[in-house]
């Protein structure tokens, strides 16, 4: 028997290693034994569970690709309709960098993410066939069923930095930021918690005591600090603070931020459902009702304070309210009853208007509320797994959510900061006046009414 394993072991080395040289084809590191193992595999009863889930996740993938749809059309409606493009094409650029940099480095670096427990480190994660990641007791998903579903929530931070830099900031160095942030530094974090035994966090509290179940801090959290750090030292845009006073600079489509937040919306069914990582009828279900009526108390939360404070009910601040509700529950979206889901949302929409308010009075400029939504609500939502729910201690989450901000905006921090002193950040008075769709792409969102086709 032991002959066996070893034989097989070897066939599969040599065939990942003819493989990576390029002297095996695809067909031919199918036809090594891993082929007759996922036959008799697929055989057995748990195979249809398998293959139920697999396809679970991936459909969940799907869903949280569509999120990134939902970026982009919240951000270019929340900003004037010079900047469209502009924000539209750091949207393509971030999903299409975050694919290839968690492909060569991230994926492997957050699973297992081993360097002292604490630096990820990474390589390329395609490997030969192993039936490793298709045994009931391993995993109810394929290698790389597990590689897409993770790598489209990598580009999810340097999208919520986008929101939040928008309107000023050179598009080359953002470009040069995302791409150390998706590829290095979220790597890093995501394997503290969900890097398993090597993850520091999980070291620190072992038995799974700190709890972010799909990304309240490693993602939301992460993304939101990142953004304050880098809003910080790019600055606000010109003439929104003016002789002390704060001057509204209007979103240009409330109909493509409002479609952009249903979107999200939908999508959040994929990035807190497939984070069951199984089908798994009952949790799978319940973390639908949880984000739905998080999401759902989080906009009665905001229209409820916007209308008592602001004494108009503000749509603006009403989607936010529904994004700050679905970042709050995404750490506790397995683990709290549906009324406690209801509770959080409202606390979280409650809380992103008194901070986008806040945030604005120290002059501290976020054209779409990104730090508010997923900075803020991040945190509270990964407290709020010990304030309503008993899956963790609360000085545990409180460890850990601030310790995984705090990393991404001392890393933003430092990087932007670097930029800024090298190759600049910020457009030139011109061009931000004008407007980046022109000064940077050289085309028009909407040509047909602007002032140049009259």
């Amino acid at each position: 028997m032991k002959i066996k394993k070893y034989l097989l072991a070897l066939l599969l080395g040599a065939a990942a290693f003819f493989a990576a040289t390029g002297t095996l084809s695809a067909q031919e590191v199918a036809e090594v034994p891993f082929e007759d193992a996922y036959a008799a595999f697929m055989e057995t009863p748990g195979a249809a569970f398998f293959t139920i889930s697999n396809l679970w996740l991936l459909i969940a993938a799907a869903l949280v690709f569509i999120m990134h749809l939902g970026f982009a059309c919240v951000e270019s409606g929340l900003s004037q309709s010079k900047n469209t493009v502009n924000i539209l094409f750091k949207n393509v650029f971030i999903i299409s960098l975050g694919l290839i940099s968690y492909a060569l480095w991230g994926f492997n670096a957050m699973y297992p993410g081993e360097f002292n427990g604490f630096f990820a480190t990474g390589s390329w994660f395609d490997v030969a066939p192993s039936m490793e990641y298709m045994s009931a007791d391993y995993n109810n998903y394929t290698w790389y069923t597990d590689f897409i579903f993770q790598a489209m929530f990598a580009a999810t931070a340097a999208t919520i930095v986008s929101g939040a830099v928008a309107e000023r900031v050179k598009l080359s160095s953002f470009m040069i930021f995302a791409a150390l942030l998706v590829t290095f530094a979220y790597p890093v974090t995501g394997s503290w918690e969900w890097g398993g035994d090597y993850g520091w966090l999980n070291a620190k509290f072992p038995d799974g005591q700190f709890v972010d179940f799909a990304g309240s801090s490693l993602v939301h959290a992460f993304g939101g600090f990142a953004a304050l750090a880098c809003a910080i030292v790019l600055g606000p845009r010109a003439g929104k603070y003016v002789n002390g006073k704060i001057r509204p600079i209007l979103g240009h489509s409330m109909p493509l931020a409002t479609i952009g937040v249903f979107l999200l919306f939908l999508g959040w069914f994929g990035f807190n459902g497939g984070s069951v990582l199984s089908a798994d009828p009952y949790l799978v279900s319940l973390v639908f009702v949880t984000t739905a009526l998080a999401a759902a108390g989080g906009a009665f939360g905001s229209i409820l304070a916007s209308w008592v404070f602001l004494k108009k009910p503000d749509l603006s601040m009403a989607l936010n309210g529904i994004l700050a509700g679905l970042v709050g529950i995404t750490a506790g979206a397995d683990s709290l009853t549906p009324g406690a889901a209801i509770l959080v949302g409202l606390i979280a929409g409650i809380l992103v208007f008194f901070s986008i308010i806040f945030f604005d009075k120290i002059k501290i400029d976020d054209p779409v509320g990104a730090i508010s939504v997923h900075g803020v609500c991040g945190i509270f939502g990964t407290l709020a797994v010990a304030i309503f729910g008993s899956a963790a201690p609360f000085m545990t989450q409180l460890i850990g959510t601030l310790s995984i901000s705090v990393f991404a905006f001392v890393f933003s921090f430092i990087v932007f900061s670097l930029l800024k002193v090298t190759v600049g950040i910020r457009v030139s008075a011109e061009e931000e006046a004008e407007g980046l769709d022109i000064g940077e792409h050289g085309q028009e969102a909407y040509p047909d009414f602007a002032a140049s086709s009259r």
